[in-house]
């Protein structure tokens, strides 16, 4: 079978190699002759042309059309790439993934005005407690089904990443920030009354989290995310278990939820929720 190259067609092999090629099958021999021109073309700089007849080789090598097996390979890396994204315990995006997402969003025009962008940064409580009653493993059981709650109810578009150890980043673009306090304060909630009593009798697990919102140009993802890390620890001072925001209107720092009507919360919290113009 002899593939279709519309330019010259496959080479001759060169005099040293021509023995060891001429004992490889029919198809083999012609990929090869293919193999060998698309490496001279690509040292002339033609890369269209070296394109197809690397095209046309791996068509007789693998007996396939050669716009499927491209398409396999652009899966394949689609695939690979991916996973490049994922922290490897939870399968949430890592924290590579979450910085350079974030520095895009932030200098996309579409986020500027109304809506926005909100970023919560959520705690699991007193995780070294359950590290060391527990081991790690019985640990990692418990982030992973932790993740599985924060994602279910994310709005489309928005995305959940380890943002390190058993802290979690939650991004929700185009949302403001009373849809985002909202989103996070149901993620709370599911994670308290989750069975946890399923792994261990005993073990009930919550987290805190700190809401952070911007609808204009942010000077560094830094005070956005910093804004979040100050709002959740103000959550975590009030007794935990809570999210913790700023109100846009007075600039106060609330609680969301049932948290709000039972517990008073320190004011003000660190300066690094200031974002000027935005509303954190």
């Amino acid at each position: 079978m002899e593939a279709d190259v519309r330019d010259d067609g496959p080479p001759p092999v060169p005099a040293p190699e021509r023995q060891a090629v001429s004992a490889l099958p029919g198809p083999a021999t012609a990929a090869a002759r293919h193999t060998a021109r698309a490496e001279e073309l690509a040292a002339s700089g033609d890369w269209e042309r070296a394109y197809r007849h690397l095209r046309a080789a791996v068509r007789l090598l693998h007996g396939l059309p050669a716009a499927d097996e491209l398409d396999r390979l652009r899966r394949e890396h689609a695939e690979a790439r991916e996973q490049s994204r994922r922290d490897s315990l939870t399968a949430s995006y890592n924290r590579r993934y979450l910085d350079e997402r974030l520095v895009a969003l932030l200098d996309d025009p579409a986020y500027r005005g109304t809506a926005g962008i909100a970023v919560a940064l959520v705690d699991v409580d007193h995780f070294k407690q359950i590290n060391d009653t527990y081991g790690h493993p019985f640990g990692d059981r418990v982030l992973q089904r932790l993740v599985a709650e924060l994602d279910t109810g994310l709005p489309d578009g928005a995305f959940c990443a380890r943002y390190g150890g058993e802290e979690f980043a939650l991004v929700l673009p185009g949302r403001d920030l009373g849809d985002a306090v909202q989103v996070c304060e149901a993620a709370r909630d599911r994670i308290d009354r989750h069975p946890w009593a399923r792994l261990d009798p005993g073990l009930r697990v919550t987290v805190s989290a700190g809401v952070a919102h911007t609808s204009g140009p942010v000077d560094g993802l830094e005070r956005l995310v910093g804004a979040a890390d100050a709002l959740l620890y103000a959550a975590k001072h009030s007794g935990r278990n809570a999210v913790a925001y700023r109100d846009e209107r007075t600039g106060a720092v609330c609680l969301a939820g049932a948290a709000a009507a039972r517990r008073s919360i320190r004011q003000p919290v660190a300066p690094s929720c200031d974002l000027g113009a935005t509303a954190p």
